[in-house]
């Protein structure tokens, strides 16, 4: 379990390090590029985070072949999990490029603001196919219960982002463009050295890079829909949030990103254990019969032992955030009222960090068993709960205002603790009973 987590700690922690290194440098540039590039960093998380089932679903299955000592199987499916993710990112960058300026308006954006993000949202769109080429490859090797690969590749990678938007920004003039256009190079980077490394293990064990289906990718489709609408629940409510927020103003809004840069952070970092209970789950339910009480038993140790794990890289996470919160927003914004923003909500931030953890495992847990037509009901269940969180915080807020503390703690007590809170209730009742262990 260490052997799996460890290594995914120190990868999820260095992808964060991408969008962090864009608040920080896109910062110091001023407020309105802070709060163009992030409403336009919630659209392009957004596409990844729809867009994640391209890793999600493909290493349990891998894991399962994998269990089960049937490399070219596994090969095969991860194969077909990298043609649907460069086919979407394809599609879907031209799309967003043609959208870009109604899309960001359509989310509250406007003045400079809304040039900024249109900006940084466009050229941020060439990486886009790359960058799920990336999540299809880590999905691969996770499932082959390589998580090493990854920490190294992502590792290596953001290094050179922050050198490269550094150079593109300042030196080189050109801004919030330049942050967005360094990124899309990196990840096409990352994406070029995992193809290598696959390519080498298809010809190793005999599977052609060529000879997909389109039944073959259909079933990665139809297993990838429920994962999707999950996401997308979970999705619609950073969406809604961001436009609370933007309505209490830039200030409030730039405070938002760099809270939601760390939250993300943490996230990531929490989510290391859940990367393994996909990986190990997936393994353990190929190599051993889940139709025996053995076999499910031992499903149920390694959850209890990994939700253990998760709760108390919880509590240190939340120890964290004020250190940060109140030390460190310098590094990210040079104005005050940022900084005091960024401060107050780490403190929320820091309660609700346990609860976080918890949820992040279990949501790993059912990842890998494969669960995800209960994860769809589970997470659209949680976003019908928090909305009247935001409606009633929006109200609160008056709705408009150039600089709102109180709207913007309370803001993060529902998303931290309310909506948090609701996902953790719903994933808890699925995982005390064994309806998800399924052979």
């Amino acid at each position: 379990m260490l052997a799996l987590a460890v290594p995914a700690f120190g990868a999820l922690i260095a992808e964060p390090l991408f969008i962090l290194a864009d608040s920080a440098i896109v910062g110091h540039l001023g407020t309105p590029q802070l709060a163009g590039l992030s409403v336009a960093a919630t659209v392009v998380q957004t596409v990844i985070g729809l867009m994640v089932f391209l890793s999600y679903s493909t290493t349990p299955a891998v894991a399962r072949f994998f269990g089960a000592r049937n490399l070219p199987a596994a090969y095969e499916k991860g194969r077909d999990g990298l043609w649907v993710g460069l086919g979407l990112g394809v599609v879907i960058a031209v799309a967003l490029w043609a959208l870009a300026e109604p899309l960001l308006r359509g989310l509250g954006a406007r003045g400079e603001a809304l040039g900024y993000g249109v900006e940084y949202l466009r050229w941020s769109m060439p990486g886009l196919p790359g960058m799920l080429l990336v999540l299809a490859a880590v999905g691969i090797l996770r499932g082959l219960q390589d998580t090493r690969t990854p920490l190294y590749v992502a590792g290596a990678g953001a290094v050179v982002n922050v050198g490269l938007n550094y150079l593109l920004v300042f030196p080189l003039g050109l801004g919030v463009a330049g942050s967005a256009l360094g990124t899309s190079l990196v990840q096409w980077g990352m994406a070029a050295v995992y193809l290598l490394l696959v390519a080498r293990g298809c010809r190793e064990h005999g599977v052609g890079l060529f000879a997909t289906t389109p039944a073959r990718l259909g079933a990665i489709l139809r297993v990838g829909s429920w994962l999707m609408l999950r996401t997308l629940s979970m999705r619609v409510a950073l969406l809604v949030t961001v436009f609370v927020v933007t309505s209490q103003g830039s200030t409030n809004l730039a405070a938002y990103q760099i809270v939601m840069a760390f939250f993300s952070f943490l996230a990531f970092a929490l989510d290391a254990l859940a990367i393994a209970a996909q990986a190990l789950l997936g393994k353990e339910m190929g190599a051993r019969d889940m139709r025996a009480e053995e076999g499910r038993r031992h499903v149920r140790r390694l959850m209890g032992r990994l939700v253990r794990w998760s709760l108390g890289f919880g509590v240190v996470t939340g120890l964290l955030c004020p250190l940060v919160g109140f030390g460190l927003g310098w590094v990210f914004t040079a104005d005050p009222q940022v900084q005091h923003l960024f401060a107050i909500a780490l403190l929320v931030v820091a309660v609700g960090q346990p609860l976080a953890s918890y949820v992040f495992i279990l949501d790993g847990v059912l990842i890998g068993a494969q669960d995800v037509r209960y994860l769809a009901v589970a997470s659209f269940i949680a976003l019908v709960g928090y909305l009247p969180m935001l409606v009633g915080v929006y109200l609160m807020s008056g709705g408009a205002g150039d600089v709102d503390p109180a709207g913007f703690v309370w803001l993060w007590v529902a998303y931290a603790v309310g909506y948090m809170g609701l996902r953790g209730v719903t994933l808890g009742l699925r995982a005390r009973t064994d309806v998800w262990i399924r052979g």
